[in-house]
């Protein structure tokens, strides 16, 4: 009995250990809100030309994985999705971690701007729909590394 109860234990002390990891590794992001929680696998986009180039001929992107866009410092975003192949939602964030604005189904191949707001220090690019399956509107949080050299609201 006390063996079973100590590979119990340790296989709980196990899952937390590794979902705290898998939270706060530069490959991984998570949100949360009133919704629930959810994860992707991420590329993280943190130079010029890595933004500039984005998922720009990506023919498919995997449900569980994005690309997270960080900035140097918060500023006005702006995106179009010039030879973006497959509808992606964009989720603005600001440096605290908290969903600023969501646009939901950005149109391949569509060249007008879709504007993020002000004050926007990433912005997470999933799957078109996804964002409304699960919820993810502004107020949402992130947590992720890069979050956590600012005023994160939920911290690595």
């Amino acid at each position: 009995m006390i063996r079973v109860l100590a590979v119990v234990l340790a296989l709980v002390c196990g899952a937390a250990v590794s979902a705290a990891e898998t939270a706060c590794r530069a490959d991984h992001v998570q949100l949360r809100g009133s919704w629930g929680e959810a994860g992707f696998d991420v590329e993280v986009a943190d130079t010029p030309k890595a933004r500039s180039r984005g998922l720009m001929f990506r023919e498919s992107l995997p449900r569980g994985a994005g690309m997270l866009f960080v900035y140097e410092t918060p500023r006005r975003a702006s995106f179009w999705m010039k030879n973006t192949l497959i509808p992606l939602d964009m989720i603005f964030v600001d440096q605290a971690g908290t969903v600023i604005s969501v646009h939901h189904r950005a149109i391949p191949g569509d060249l007008t701007p879709i504007e993020g707001g002000t004050g926007i220090f990433a912005v997470l690019e999933i799957n078109g729909g996804l964002a409304q399956r699960y919820g993810i509107a502004p107020g949402t949080q992130l947590r992720h590394p890069v979050f956590s050299a600012g005023p994160a609201i939920w911290p690595c």
